[in-house]
């Protein structure tokens, strides 16, 4: 109930906002203005998450190869450090998590909730393993989270995942609460974010 009133509402306020952003993204760069990509969600089954979308469309330029460039492998939160899919005003909205508007729709459809672990990629979760994925997976994927408001791009994928599985041991309304109220200051500072 929580999710579904404060998502409806969140929408409502954020309205003028998104309807801007859309203008900005339209105008900047060719392409649509709401990306879609299939993540995993609840008990692993997939779901299409709404973004801004925040890079050159048709890129032919690979993740697995950017992320190889850059001595690392594929992994949960793992971005290139210098990323040349990204647009200038895709570097705004990733620093600011205005991208992330679009997902309340995602939340209003029951998909998601507020507060979760990080919907991932399908190749992301299936590094993890077996035990950790399922119990990851046992909850909705959240807009925030446990691990968005300790350290977000900074946080290594083991600390991710750590996290995250906390969050699902330690769940509670107003560990929500809190996660929800700690979000917008991490969001503010905008330090650790790409």
């Amino acid at each position: 109930m929580l999710d579904l009133v404060l998502s409806a509402l969140l929408l409502v306020a954020f309205l003028p906002l998104m309807v801007l952003i859309s203008l900005v993204v339209a105008v900047s760069s060719a392409g649509p203005v709401i990306y879609r990509q299939s993540r995993d969600g609840l008990g692993e089954r997939p779901f299409t998450v709404l973004k801004f979308r925040t890079m050159y469309a048709n890129s032919t330029v690979d993740l697995a190869e950017l992320l190889l460039a850059d001595g690392r492998a594929m992994s949960i939160c793992a971005k290139p450090r210098h990323d040349p899919r990204i647009t200038p005003v895709g570097r705004l909205l990733r620093k600011t998590s205005l991208d992330e508007l679009p997902q309340l729709i995602n939340v209003l459809r029951g998909e998601m909730s507020l507060v979760g672990p990080r919907p991932n990629l399908r190749p992301e979760n299936q590094t993890l393993p077996s035990e950790d994925r399922a119990k990851r997976l046992s909850v909705k994927p959240g807009m925030t989270g446990l691990w968005q408001v300790s350290g977000r791009s900074s946080t290594t994928a083991d600390e991710a995942i750590r996290l995250d599985l906390r969050y699902v041991d330690q769940w509670s309304l107003q560990l929500d609460l809190l996660i929800l109220l700690r979000t917008l200051p991490a969001v503010l500072r905008t330090r650790n974010a790409r």
